[in-house]
């Protein structure tokens, strides 16, 4: 799966054959017509409260993927921290996170990458600002478990 380019729609049709769920049945779960369940699957973005929706549906965290592209491809910058340290005083009103969250999913599409030759370590420590010694943990503990 391509994490940089996410196309919702389709992901959700994929499922919903994986699943074989009719069309009928998702016209009255979202109340609405078959060419609307059709635009949904052409559509490469959807709103919140549908993708809520088809998460529960398809008992899929739909979230995680564009969570997954965010730590992947729009890491924190170094600054960032930087003003986070000047403005400590300032509360935020946004949820809290941790700082790095690493799904099983990121780590092995990173070690996949290493393992063909598609990138180098230090590519991958420079692009995704994952930091050297987790890179390490990681090849060290998962690279046994992940075919190429």
């Amino acid at each position: 799966m391509d994490l940089k380019q996410i196309n919702i729609g389709q992901l959700l049709e994929n499922s919903v054959k994986e699943n074989h769920i009719e069309i009928e049945s998702l016209c009255s779960i979202f109340n609405c017509e078959a060419k609307d369940i059709e635009q949904m699957y052409n559509s490469d973005t959807l709103d919140t409260d549908i993708l809520i929706k088809w998460s529960q549906l398809l008992q899929y965290d739909f979230f995680r993927l564009y969570s997954q592209h965010l730590v992947l491809y729009a890491p924190p910058s170094a600054n960032r921290y930087n003003q986070i340290e000047i403005k400590k005083e300032v509360k935020s009103q946004e949820p809290q996170f941790r700082k790095n969250i690493y799904t099983k999913e990121i780590i092995e599409f990173i070690i996949r990458r290493i393992n063909k030759g598609e990138m180098t370590r230090e590519e991958i420590i420079s692009k995704y600002r994952i930091p050297k010694t987790t890179l390490y943990k990681w090849l060290y503990k998962y690279n046994k478990y992940i075919e190429e």
